[in-house]
């Protein structure tokens, strides 16, 4: 008896998947656990693996259709084993085509069209011809109803009105004209995620920014001590993304408005912090989530954010790695960037945004001195975040970052 492969449960939010591709062919012998195909979701990519071993069916559905959760992908013949392909046979000799063909029998004339003759207000029933007189509605504008014989009922009167109201279409544009020095190639699923996702910030968010400035020296001075001890004992080297991290969970015990949620006509407050880190990978930037951070030292988050990066860069995040997000850090610093006005991550109410570490002259007691600066932004959601709450925030991150001390002794 065959064996259904359906699509798998794909994590928080995520309901359907484009088929990547398919990895095994029908008629192919698979082995237990083998991968037999390939879904990209919104997030990331995902094998299907075979449930036992056998031989695989015909695919229920080709490469790049999305399909649903549950949905059948292929079956599978347990136990079986693949047959060799037969030898070609040799070719038929033809058959000599007869001197007179009999006479085809003559079509039968088609079956004539359904009248589209205007429907008639007495084709209405009661009910549905006093909603039309109260909303000016013409039995010609709904059409033949599914009532018995045609007739309109109230429910064809509700769904014509439910219906958006049609509007003059603008030209198409014509079709672009590539340029033969061009390559045209289709947006991954990943990106076309993005795009919508950042677009869907700015078009629901009120979003504004705010910015300051951070003196990295502390902080520097504390890893080039520690970092030697820290590496021997963990395993992992101390970085200013787990001094940030540390930083901004102290900041929204302070600003929990920051940390929330708009659920409707809802604020949801968070007793814990999910930690969104933005890393990058060969798809695109993707927001892994360290779950109840405030729990974590510096040695537990460096390690969480390197298996990160790691499984990034070899495509093998899994789903509940990027779910249930409540803040987000992105670090341009890397690439270079000095300043930029990151984009939420919904439906998040914040996410800082650090940069590159400059020299730069200051003004230190009365005297200009050189210090390592780093300029940082917040972008927040102003529907739920004040301004005040904002720029106090982002002074706390500002104020542990250059005395990590502080953090230690709870100040």
């Amino acid at each position: 008896m065959s064996v259904e492969i359906k699509v798998p449960t794909l994590g928080e939010s995520v309901t359907t998947a484009t088929v990547a591709k398919w990895l095994k062919k029908a008629g192919e012998q698979v082995a237990a656990d083998e991968p037999v195909a390939e879904l990209e979701t919104d997030k990331v990519t995902v094998e299907v693996p075979a449930p036992e071993a056998g031989v695989l069916g015909q695919p229920a559905v080709k490469e790049g259709d999305e399909v649903e959760v549950g949905a059948l992908l292929t079956t599978l013949d347990p136990g079986a084993t693949a047959k060799a392909a037969p030898k070609a046979a040799a070719p038929a000799p033809k058959a000599e085509a007869p001197k007179a063909a009999a006479a085809a029998p003559k079509a039968a004339p088609a079956p004539a069209a359904k009248s589209s003759a205007p429907v008639d207000a007495a084709a209405a029933l009661p009910a549905a011809r006093k909603m039309m007189t109260e909303s000016g509605v013409s039995a010609q504008q709904i059409g033949s109803g599914t009532g018995k014989d045609g007739r309109i009922t109230k429910g064809d009167v509700l769904a014509f009105l439910s219906q958006p109201p049609v509007t003059a279409q603008a030209p198409a544009k014509p079709p672009r004209k590539d340029d033969p020095r061009e390559e045209r190639v289709k947006m991954t699923r990943l990106r076309r995620t993005i795009a919508r996702r950042l677009k869907d910030a700015q078009n629901t968010a009120a979003m504004l920014t705010t910015f300051n400035e951070i003196d990295m020296t502390a902080a520097k001075q504390m890893r080039v001590e520690f970092q030697d001890m820290f590496v021997k004992k963990y395993g992992v080297k101390l970085g200013f993304m787990s001094i940030f991290s540390k930083a901004v969970i102290a900041a929204l015990n302070e600003f929990p408005a920051i940390n929330a949620e708009i659920d409707g006509d809802d604020v949801i407050y968070r007793h814990f912090v999910n930690l969104g880190i933005a890393v990058g990978g060969p798809n695109g930037l993707v927001v892994p989530v360290i779950k109840d951070a405030e729990t974590m030292s510096h040695a537990e988050i460096e390690k969480k954010i390197a298996g990160f990066g790691k499984a990034a860069r070899e495509g093998t995040l899994k789903i509940d790695d990027l779910a249930g997000g409540t803040f987000s850090i992105t670090n341009g610093g890397i690439y270079g960037s000095m300043l930029s006005t990151p984009i939420l991550n919904a439906p998040q109410s914040g996410i800082l945004g650090m940069h590159n570490i400059v020299d730069r002259p200051v003004a230190v007691n009365g005297k200009v001195e050189i210090r390592p600066i780093m300029y940082v932004a917040l972008s927040y959601d102003h529907r739920i975040v004040d301004g005040k709450e904002a720029v106090s925030f982002l002074v706390s991150v500002k104020k542990y970052v250059e005395d990590p001390r502080s953090l230690l002794l709870g100040l």
